[in-house]
């Protein structure tokens, strides 16, 4: 009851603030609609209020320091979801016509959500962004036309974490023998890397354990001590929300070392850790952006939004440079640039999903253009295309210190040896399944 309170106190202040982006009324013509989809309230609040707050941020500073985008101004909308599969369609559905050419593209924040809105969006002609989440096998967009999980899919990350863990142990060939616990989020969200774990296993020589935890992860005890009993070397962790820090606390409570667990970008952020007090300490985890308030952008939007006692969309003004913020402030730079990079083909002026979908497809973001975006360290450059609409595959590893998150690597690669065979056979699968004929991408320019 309490969020609910917040949510409603928090609507209002926006809407006293202008920040509604058109919410509520009419769009005034010549504007590009960009939804936004946020799960604010319920499990994933901590998640939905940086990574939202992030990216609505960023779009205003493009607005108000450029205009816009090309002289053509962004409007946005904000839909809560809770997280919640039937919330994210009803809000998918209720924002995919709004504007005068329809939606830019969605950002789900939300697995379920973009696994029930694939086939609506090719139908649609809207994309799909789901940079750090969603279905792994839409980087083949020969099938997957509309969806872009870009940065670093489930799979890659899974990859890098095993590399990582190979590193540790001192190189890949010593990882024969060991035992892995593979602790996932028992949803689409965690099930993801099962199976690209047991290919692993079978390539390293390693022994996998696989250990649901059911969500939201309030109770633990039960696989932690099945965990304990096992004796793993490493665990790799999938989790997000409240599941996190009733982790660290359970590990730590049956004895298991935490800085041999090693998570991914959804459970680790400050709100993962503080919660979990010492528990937390040594813990690992990776992501597709480090924390900081260091770099370029994010000094620019202190500065614009949050010096001098103003307010922009993070009611915490402590959270601006966490790991969640930060997340969503890489969602505003990467759909913007989509949106930018389609002006080139069609022109400076409000653009279709379907021209949208294309400036993503053809997104070339090199060391150059991040020094210009502010984004050099924060973001890893990536080249997308009809084949890929992955376009990096690569994380950074970071460690709580018990304050604060230091970054210990630069950018890990992923296995893609084994994550483009997997993604093209599953692709390949649900091609035949739904009867897709695949996209010629040597036609496609």
């Amino acid at each position: 009851m309490r969020q609910h309170v917040k949510a409603i106190r928090r609507m209002a202040r926006w809407i006293a603030l202008g920040l509604m982006g058109g919410a509520g009324a009419a769009l005034a013509a010549g504007e590009q609609f960009i939804p936004i989809s946020s799960p604010r309230i319920g499990q994933m609040s901590a998640i939905g209020t940086g990574l939202s707050g992030g990216y609505i941020d960023y779009i205003e500073l493009v607005n108000q320091r450029d205009g816009g985008v090309g002289g053509v101004k962004l409007a946005w909308e904000e839909c809560e979801t809770e997280y919640k599969v039937d919330r994210g369609v009803e809000c998918y559905e209720r924002l995919k016509k709004k504007g005068s050419t329809g939606a830019s593209v969605f950002n789900h924040i939300h697995t379920g959500t973009t696994y029930a809105t694939i086939e609506r969006s090719v139908a649609d002609k809207v994309p799909l962004v789901s940079i750090g989440y969603g279905r792994t096998d839409a980087a083949d967009g020969r099938v997957f036309p509309f969806t872009f999980p870009l940065l670093a899919t489930y799979w890659s990350q899974n990859t890098a974490q095993v590399k990582f863990i190979g590193m540790r142990e001192g190189g890949m060939d010593k990882l024969k023998g060991k035992k892995i616990a593979h602790v996932y989020h028992d949803s689409p969200f965690g099930k993801e890397t099962i199976n690209i774990m047991n290919l692993q296993a079978k390539k390293y020589g390693f022994e996998v354990i696989h250990v649901g935890i059911t969500p939201p992860g309030t109770e633990q005890q039960s696989q932690w001590l099945q965990v304990r009993q096992a004796k793993p070397d490493w665990v790799i962790m999938v989790a997000a929300g409240v599941m996190t820090p009733v982790a660290l606390k359970s590990a730590q409570k049956v004895g298991y070392p935490v800085d041999r667990i090693v998570s991914g970008w959804w459970s680790g952020a400050e709100e993962d850790t503080i919660p979990a007090g010492d528990a937390a300490q040594g813990f690992i985890t990776s992501s597709h952006t480090p924390t900081g308030t260091q770099f370029p952008v994010i000094q620019e939007l202190i500065k614009r939004f949050y010096s001098q006692g103003k307010k922009g969309n993070m009611e915490d003004v402590k959270r601006v440079g966490s790991a969640y913020y930060n997340i969503g402030v890489i969602h505003g730079i990467l759909n913007i640039e989509g949106i930018r990079v389609a002006q080139g083909k069609y022109g400076k002026k409000p653009l279709t999903g379907e021209q949208v979908r294309w400036g993503l497809e053809h997104l070339s973001i090199d060391e150059k253009r991040l020094k210009q975006l502010g984004a050099l360290g924060l973001l890893q450059p990536l080249k997308t295309s009809c084949m890929d609409h992955e376009g990096g595959g690569a994380v950074k590893f970071s460690q709580w210190d018990g304050k604060k998150w230091n970054t210990i690597t630069d950018w890990v690669s992923s296995d893609q040896s084994i994550v483009r065979p997997l993604i093209e056979e599953s692709a390949a699968k649900y091609a035949k399944e739904k009867n897709i004929k695949l996209r010629d991408c040597s036609k496609e320019s």
